[in-house]
């Protein structure tokens, strides 16, 4: 990577107002919550068929590590189709292919419903995370279009809130239905959530990429983006700071329905709600993330957010490893971790992406693709290390150490910090 734009500060807020800005109260509303549930996607997908994994290991005869599989090739879906669909929202605008992709996703989790073996069902959740990576990757470059600065990170903040409620309820709900039906009914059910969330983008959604912003579609163009975003050590810094602090909660999301029903003997629906308690810490941490916001400059938090991070995953291994404090310790620990990540994710793509509002698509994309993708690597990880407590707290510790390191080396938080207006000079 080059030098040439690294030292460029975050973009600041524009002296007029957004078009975000301008909105009513309502009308902001109702974006949250169309972007907060095309957002959930994702996790929804990712999390609604957690207490199902030691059951789809029995029935399809498999192992666990091929399991886990399976929630690698969604991941890696995800990452992969950011990178294309994000310079098709640049070219043709938002709402071609968000709603393509959401489409995709309803026949992929259909497909799911009958997949006769585990190669099957990890190849077709390679295809529903194609179809989430456009609701993903759009989400974010709509936020782009109508938000910079401090409004973007507070406005994440409130996205994380509505699609939070998914890591919290999704697990849960699998639990519930698989005591109704097997696991495929959970795919059954993601089918019917994809096509109500069509149904009301279709709908409710506007396009936010003016005509006359659109950039050409050639495969050049979108080379010569992706060029220029990757010179950007700031930017290419911070998406990383993001993949990591992201695939510490995908190390969680792997291996914790293992460690908390086959080590601890939960039950599906206690482990539910126990994966729901530490998914409140991130909801809840992603609030508290708008009050810092008033005093606070986004990279102050992040590099505060991942600081403590990293302490809580020392502490996880400690438990891990020690058996220190049992079960409710291990808990208490991942519930610190979930936390610091709420202050981490919402902070680190806003001052990302404020970086290059003339290509708030591919950047979207970029990022999605190494959160995902990092991501992508985590979860396995668990799995080939044993897919244990130890195994899980070494990777979660290893991937916020690693964030710390890439935010103190690469993006250098303290000038950031100074270039970044308060909160105070924010309108609202």
């Amino acid at each position: 990577m080059t030098s040439g734009t690294s030292e460029r500060p975050a973009a600041a807020a524009p002296t007029g107002s957004t078009a975000g800005e301008r909105m009513t109260s309502r009308e902001r509303l109702r974006l949250v919550l169309v972007l907060g549930f095309l957002t959930a996607s994702g996790p929804l997908t990712v999390d609604l068929y957690l207490p199902a994994l030691p059951a789809i290991t029995g029935e399809l005869m498999t192992t666990a590590a091929s399991v886990q599989l399976t929630l690698t090739g969604m991941l890696a879906g995800l990452a992969l189709g950011q990178l294309l669909v994000g310079p098709v929202a640049d070219a043709v605008g938002r709402r071609t292919p968000l709603l393509a992709g959401m489409a995709l996703h309803v026949v992929a989790s259909v497909l799911c419903v009958i997949a006769p073996n585990i190669a099957v069902l990890g190849v077709l959740r390679v295809l529903q995370g194609l179809g989430c990576a456009a609701a993903t990757v759009v989400a974010m470059a709509i936020v782009r279009d109508l938000f910079v600065g401090h409004a973007a990170a507070r406005l994440l903040s409130r996205l994380m809130l509505v699609m939070g409620a998914a890591p919290i309820l999704a697990p849960t709900v699998g639990g519930l239905v698989l005591g109704v039906t097997s696991w495929r009914g959970i795919f059954a059910l993601l089918a019917v959530y994809g096509v109500a969330i069509l149904l009301v983008t279709a709908r409710l959604l506007p396009e936010t990429l003016p005509v006359t912003a659109r950039r050409g579609g050639s495969v050049r163009g979108t080379v010569r983006d992706y060029r220029r975003l990757l010179t950007d050590r700031v930017y290419v810094g911070l998406i990383l700071v993001a993949g990591l602090s992201l695939s510490a909660n995908f190390a969680y999301i792997a291996g914790s329905s293992f460690v908390f029903q086959e080590q601890y003997g939960l039950t599906e629906q206690q482990f539910g709600l126990v994966f729901g308690a530490g998914a409140i810490g991130l909801v809840g941490a992603t609030q508290v993330n708008v009050r810092l916001l008033r005093r606070f400059a986004p990279a102050q938090i992040l590099t505060g957010a991942v600081a403590g991070g990293a302490v809580a995953g020392l502490l996880v291994l400690l438990c891990a490893a020690t058996g220190f404090g049992g079960m409710p310790a291990l808990v208490v620990a991942l519930w610190l971790v979930l936390a610091a990540a709420g202050l981490a994710v919402p902070n680190a793509p806003a001052l990302a992406l404020s970086r290059h509002g003339e290509a708030a698509g591919t950047a979207a994309a970029l990022l999605g693709a190494v959160q995902f993708g990092v991501g992508a690597i985590a979860a396995p990880l668990v799995g080939v290390l044993g897919a244990g407590t130890v195994a899980m707290g070494l990777v979660i510790t290893g991937a916020l150490l690693a964030a710390n390191a890439v935010l103190l080396l690469v993006v250098r938080p303290g000038r950031l910090t100074a270039s970044t207006p308060p909160a105070a000079t924010d309108a609202h």
